[in-house]
């Protein structure tokens, strides 16, 4: 999914243990960047990673804690 730089921004998916649809923010203003947000329905640790390109788009994805 692309958008447009900005500085907090909204990003769902389904969370890649349990299938639910997850929300998280996202602050689009710090970069690429790697982290982990614990999963609200099955607590279980998705790893977030964001990619903002050199024209300020940017993308996200939850992956299983142990994907490189």
């Amino acid at each position: 999914m692309d958008r447009s730089m900005g500085k907090i921004e909204e990003f769902s998916d389904r969370c890649p243990y349990c299938g639910e649809t997850i929300l998280v923010l996202i602050d689009t203003s710090a970069g690429s960047q790697h982290y982990f947000e614990d999963c609200a329905v099955c607590c279980r640790p998705i790893q977030v990673l964001v990619s903002v390109d050199m024209e300020g788009q940017w993308t996200a994805q939850f992956k299983h804690e142990g994907d490189v």
